[in-house]
């Protein structure tokens, strides 16, 4: 812009300063003329003054016209770069600036990478301007779904608030790149501090309890307490995040609905992982909060067993904790790594309750709140004859029906792997 208004008025100035120095020049023959021819001269440079005059007054303008030109295009070239705000934004949280999160994760370099998913990768981050962590998950806006994700994550997280779920600090959105910025959460995701522990810590039995317990309340937070209903379609143990005092948060809303209260919930695809999808969904992709207890269930087998919902060698872990509860014999199915430190009574209640939440019927599976009393032995378990839970056989074949309706549109995640396809462990 500069270089171009020096440009303009270097090319006024070499229009104008042959005139100019003309003028001077018949100023100055006029010595050595006599007065009458004095009086001649004059007449002339009286002439020639107004049409320099003219001249000038017409570079003026013609220079001020392109400078607005210059200007102008500019300006639109910067409106032409510049994003319009979509609908969604305008009720998001804070919307970061691209440079401080550029300067925050090292330029997101690769060992600032904290877990991947299949949409993108979560760094770790310092905020500079205020130097505490942060966890940044990077969504490659080329993906419908990520981009789907990204919206349903900023617009549902954003607005929620509870201890026991992972705050969304704010977002940024930059060319491709869709960004969203989170609390650090320091002890990584359940899944890692039971399955892929540090020096090989065993996660004590105190921990396991008060973690399910946590997740237990931020669901009930979610289907009842907030304003609306929000279904977090992807309850499993690496979506829980451990913070500094060991306390559980819910991450990872990318999958969420919201509806509200008193209303039904509409049929969707078919999403989440494979282990804890409830029967029903896959059936019919009728989504509902009891959807989410029977992925709560799953969890609660998990948490109390050390052991996946299923596994490449295809054990079913409902159906191992099922066989044990009939035998009465059901503390053969607690993890072996506690070495029996634990509570007995309350090991006995996390998988009899999980065997509840997991109950092949969605009617007879307990709400949120009643989980709640239940682990707060506020209230007894329901003594049932027929668990209705789902036998191996089925379940295998219910879970391989539902991959292979899910493989085109990369929509489902197996436990068997450490990486998820449709969610991002941050502090993993």
């Amino acid at each position: 812009m500069a270089a171009a208004a020096v440009a303009i008025f270097s090319v006024a100035f070499l229009l104008l300063f042959p005139l100019v120095a003309h003028s001077q020049q018949v100023e100055f023959i006029y010595i050595g003329f006599n007065e009458s021819e004095r009086n001649i001269t004059r007449e002339g440079a009286t002439i020639l003054k107004p049409t320099v005059t003219a001249v000038i007054a017409s570079l003026s303008v013609f220079t001020f016209i392109l400078l607005g030109i210059l200007v102008s295009l500019t300006l639109y070239r910067k409106l032409a770069h510049h994003e319009s705000l979509e609908e969604w934004e305008l009720d998001c949280p804070h919307r970061f600036r691209y440079r401080d999160l550029y300067a925050a994760t090292k330029g997101f370099k690769e060992s600032e990478v904290i877990g991947v998913g299949g949409f993108g990768a979560v760094y770790k981050g310092i905020l500079l301007t205020t130097g505490s962590e942060v966890a940044v998950k990077k969504i490659v806006r080329s993906s419908t779904q990520g981009t789907r994700e990204f919206v349903a994550e900023i617009e549902s997280l954003g607005r929620l608030r509870h201890k026991n779920m992972v705050n969304l600090q704010g977002w940024c959105k930059h060319k491709n790149d869709l960004l969203i910025v989170y609390d650090y959460v320091p002890n990584g995701s359940l899944d890692s501090l039971i399955f892929k522990p540090k020096n090989n810590r065993v996660l004590p039995w105190d921990q396991r309890f008060n973690i399910l317990k946590g997740v237990a309340w931020g669901l009930l937070y979610m289907h009842e307490e907030w304003e609306q209903v929000v279904i977090h379609r992807d309850v499993k143990s690496s979506n829980v995040l451990i913070d500094a005092e060991m306390n559980a948060r819910l991450g990872d809303f990318g999958l969420a609905r919201l509806y509200d209260h008193e209303k039904p919930s509409h049929t969707t695809n078919v999403v989440g992982t494979i282990g804890y999808i409830a029967p029903e969904l896959a059936r019919t992709g009728k989504v509902s909060t009891r959807s989410d207890v029977f992925a709560y269930g799953m969890l609660l087998l998990e948490v109390a067993a050390g052991r996946r919902p299923i596994d490449s060698s295809n054990f079913v872990l409902i159906d191992h904790v099922m066989e044990c509860h009939q035998m009465d014999r059901i503390r053969e199915a607690v993890d072996p790594k506690l070495n029996s430190i634990y509570m007995i009574d309350e090991v006995e209640l996390v998988l009899e309750l999980g065997l509840l939440c997991s109950h092949h019927r969605p009617e007879a599976r307990p709400t949120m709140r009643q989980v709640t009393r239940y682990l707060n032995r506020d209230d007894l378990l329901p003594a049932i004859d027929d668990w209705g839970s789902v036998d191996s056989q089925s379940f295998s074949e219910m879970n391989s029906r539902i991959l292979l309706e899910a493989i085109s549109s990369n929509t489902i995640t197996s436990t068997s792997g450490s990486i998820s396809t449709t969610s991002i462990d941050i502090g993993r």
